[in-house]
C-alpha cells in the first residue's frame, strides 16, 4: 500500500481538500490504479455531509465523493473524539484507547498519547486503507490522506506525531507528502514572498515530517497567467531553503472554477512527481482526463444566466449549504446555463423584519419575486419558519419552480395546510410540541434527550407510488431509488390521505408505506419536496436528478429534460447531449447576484 499525506500551512482555507482530492482523481484516472481517500480531522467547519452508511462527516469528504466518483464510509474520517471516545462508536469496533484501558490492555500502565493514541491512529489508517471505495473487489494501490487544520495547531500533534511514526514505519517508497501552503504577494511590493511557506517547512520538518511536494497558493496579479505562477525566484528560494527539487514545487494560482485545478496539477506534471516518489510505474503517461477537462472549458463559457433563490437560516455561512450549491451547479452545467444564487434570509420574508428593517425586508422579497426557481434547504429550529412557509406559499401561488429538502419539505406540507385545507394552526411538533394541528410529528424511533448521532441517517429506499410523476420520471422511470437521508421528524401519517384529497401527491414512500418521501403538485410547473437530501449523491456530469429537474424548469427546459430522463438510465443522463434552448436575461441588476457556477478559487488579500 502506498499513501500520499496532504497538509497544509500558514493559513486555513487554502484548498488542502481540493488539492487531496484533485490528487484522487488523477491517479485514478490512471488503469489499474485503484485510489482510497480519507480525512483525519481534528476540526468541524461548515455543513455535515452525510455517508450512504449514515456517517456524519466533513464537508471535505464531500468533495472526495464529488470529484473521484467514490462512495466512502464512516471510517474515511477520523477525529480528535473518534480517538479519546467510545460514543462515538471509534472504528465501529471496542478499539478506543478508552476502551482498551478499562480492559486492562494496557496492563496497568498509564495511557499517553505516545504510543498509545498514535499507535491507535496508525492501525486505524492502516486498517481503512485496505477498505474498497468503488464497490470493486480488492484493496485500493493508493490511500490519499488530508490531516485537517494548520500545521502548528494544538489539536493536530497526536496525529502529526502519528504520521511521523507511521511514515517511517512504512518506509521510503511507500510515503509520499504534499504540503500545501501560501506564497503571498504584498500589494506595496508586488513581490512573491517565501518566507511563510519556509517557516511552514521548517515547522513541519520539526515534528518528524518531510514534505516530498509543495503545492503553493499564489494570489491573482493580473489577468495573465504568467503573473500567477510562482516565479523562477520564488521557487529556486523554496527548493534551497525547504530542501525540495524545483521540479516538485507545484503553483496552485487562481483559476476560473475549482474543476481546473486537477488539470492545473497534471499540466504541472504533479502526478510523475508523486509516482517518482512512491516508485510506481506505469504505462500511460498522461492521465485520462478528456471529459474533465472538457467539462471545466464548456463550464468557463456559459454565459446565459439562470437565478435561484436559497430561502435558509444560515445564509451567512456558505458553507453550511456547500453542497446543495454543488448540485446547482452541477445541474446549471448540464443545462448550459450560468448559475446565481440569491441568499435570502428566511426572517428577513417576515412580518417582523418589515417593522424592524424595513430595507432587509423590501431587499428579500425584491430578490424572491426575481428569481426563476426558488428552493428552500435542511436545517433545525424554529428560526425563519414563517419566512420560508411565505417563500413556499409565493412559488406555489405563482407557479415558480420549487425544491424543498428534508425541513424544506416538511414546510411546503405545513404551508398547504394552512393555506388550502385552511388549517390555521397547522405546524411541526418541533416548533410547538402542543399543537393541535400536527401536520410534522417527532419519529417515533427517534430519542429526545440524545442529539447527536440518533436521526434516521444514512442511504434509504424509496418506492415511486406512480411512475407518471416528475420525479419517478427524472430517475428514469424506476420502481425506487436510494438516497440519503439526515432528520428527526417526518409528515404525519394521519393526515396523509387529507393532504392528497386536496391535490399534493406523496409520490414516494418507504417500504412499510407510512413515512412520506416525495411531496409534488401534479398541476404545478416543478412543485417537488424530498424528505432527504439528493444533493449528496450529485457529481459533476451525474447531476442530482431533482436538481437537474429544479434547473431545467426554472430554464423552460423540462419537458425535454424529462423526456430524455425516462427513456434512458438516470445514471446514464448525461450520455445523452445537452439541451441548448436559451431564455432572455434576467433583469435583475448584478448587485444583487452570487455567481457560483464558476466557483473561484480565489487567494487571500494582504
Amino acid at each position: 500500500m502506498k499513501y500520499v499525506l496532504v497538509t497544509g500551512g500558514v493559513v486555513s482555507g487554502l484548498g488542502k481538500g481540493v488539492t487531496a482530492s484533485s490528487i484522487g482523481l488523477l491517479l485514478k484516472a490512471y488503469p489499474y490504479l485503484n485510489t482510497d481517500a480519507g480525512t483525519m480531522s481534528p476540526f468541524e467547519h461548515g455543513e455535515v455531509f452525510v455517508l450512504d452508511d449514515g456517517g456524519e462527516v466533513d464537508l471535505d469528504l464531500g468533495n472526495y465523493e464529488r470529484f473521484m466518483d467514490i462512495k466512502l464510509t464512516r471510517d474515511n474520517n477520523i477525529t480528535t473524539g473518534k480517538i479519546y471516545q467510545a460514543i462515538l462508536d471509534f472504528l465501529n469496533q471496542s478499539r478506543s484507547v478508552i476502551e482498551k484501558e478499562r480492559r486492562g490492555d494496557y496492563l496497568g500502565k498509564t495511557v499517553q498519547v505516545v504510543p498509545h493514541i498514535t499507535d491507535a491512529i496508525q492501525e486505524w489508517i492502516e486498517r481503512v486503507a485496505h477498505i474498497p471505495v468503488d464497490g470493486k473487489p480488492g484493496s485500493a494501490d493508493v490511500c490519499v490522506i488530508e490531516l485537517g487544520g494548520t500545521i502548528g495547531d494544538i489539536e493536530s500533534m497526536p496525529f502529526i506525531q502519528a504520521l511521523g511514526q507511521f511514515s517511517y514505519k512504512v518506509g521510503a517508497g511507500n510515503f509520499c507528502l504534499v504540503h500545501v501552503s501560501l506564497v503571498p504577494v504584498l500589494n506595496c511590493v508586488g513581490e512573491q514572498k517565501t518566507k511563510p511557506t519556509q517557516h511552514s517547512v521548517r515547522g513541519l520538518r520539526g515534528q518528524g515530517l518531510a514534505p516530498h511536494i509543495l503545492a503553493c497558493r499564489s494570489t491573482m496579479g493580473s489577468n495573465t497567467i504568467a503573473s500567477q505562477v510562482l516565479d523562477e525566484a520564488a521557487k529556486g528560494k523554496l527548493s534551497q531553503f525547504c530542501l525540495i527539487p524545483g521540479e516538485n514545487i507545484i503553483t496552485l494560482y487562481d483559476v476560473p472554477n475549482i474543476w481546473h485545478i486537477p488539470l492545473l496539477l497534471r499540466d504541472q506534471k504533479a502526478h510523475e512527481a508523486i509516482f517518482k516518489v512512491l516508485n510506481l510505474n506505469c504505462v500511460i503517461k498522461e492521465p485520462r482526463l478528456d471529459e474533465w477537462t472538457n467539462r471545466a472549458e464548456a463550464c468557463d463559457l456559459l454565459h446565459e444566466p439562470v437565478r435561484i433563490a436559497l430561502v435558509g437560516k444560515y445564509t451567512e455561512l456558505s458553507d453550511a449549504y456547500l453542497s446543495v450549491l454543488k448540485a446547482l451547479v452541477h445541474a446549471s452545467v448540464d443545462c448550459r446555463k450560468k448559475l446565481f444564487v440569491d441568499w435570502i434570509p428566511a426572517s428577513n420574508l417576515e412580518d417582523a423584519t418589515a417593522k424592524e428593517n424595513p430595507d432587509a425586508y423590501k431587499a428579500a422579497w425584491k430578490l424572491l419575486k426575481g428569481a426563476e426557481g426558488i428552493l428552500v434547504p435542511g436545517g433545525f429550529g424554529d428560526r425563519g419558519v414563517q419566512g420560508k412557509i411565505l417563500a413556499v406559499k409565493y412559488a406555489r401561488e405563482n407557479r415558480i419552480p420549487f425544491l424543498g429538502i428534508c425541513l424544506g419539505m416538511q414546510i411546503a406540507v405545513v404551508e398547504f395546510a394552512r393555506s388550502v385545507l385552511g388549517v390555521k394552526d397547522a405546524t411541526s411538533t418541533e416548533f410547538d410540541p402542543n399543537t393541535k394541528s400536527p401536520y410534522v410529528i417527532f419519529m417515533p424511533e427517534g430519542s429526545k434527550t440524545h442529539m447527536g448521532g440518533t436521526m434516521r441517517l444514512g442511504s434509504r429506499r424509496t418506492y415511486f407510488q406512480t411512475k407518471e410523476c416528475k420525479s419517478a420520471k427524472l430517475y428514469g422511470c424506476r420502481s425506487f431509488i436510494d438516497e440519503r437521508h439526515r432528520h428527526r421528524y417526518e409528515v404525519n401519517p394521519d393526515f396523509v390521505s387529507r393532504l392528497e384529497n386536496a391535490g399534493l401527491s406523496f409520490t414516494g414512500k418507504d417500504e412499510t408505506g407510512q413515512r412520506m418521501e416525495i411531496a409534488e403538485l401534479p398541476n404545478h410547473p416543478y412543485f417537488v419536496g424530498v424528505q432527504f437530501h439528493p444533493e449528496f449523491k450529485s457529481r459533476p456530469g451525474k447531476p442530482s436528478p431533482l436538481f437537474l429537474g429544479f434547473i431545467a424548469a426554472a430554464c423552460g427546459q423540462l419537458d425535454v429534460v424529462l423526456q430524455r430522463c425516462s427513456n434512458v438510465d438516470s445514471n446514464s443522463l448525461l450520455k445523452v447531449p445537452a439541451i441548448k434552448t436559451y431564455q432572455k436575461k434576467s433583469s435583475l441588476k448584478p448587485s444583487y447576484r452570487r455567481e457560483y457556477v464558476l466557483e473561484s478559487v480565489k487567494g487571500l488579500n494582504f
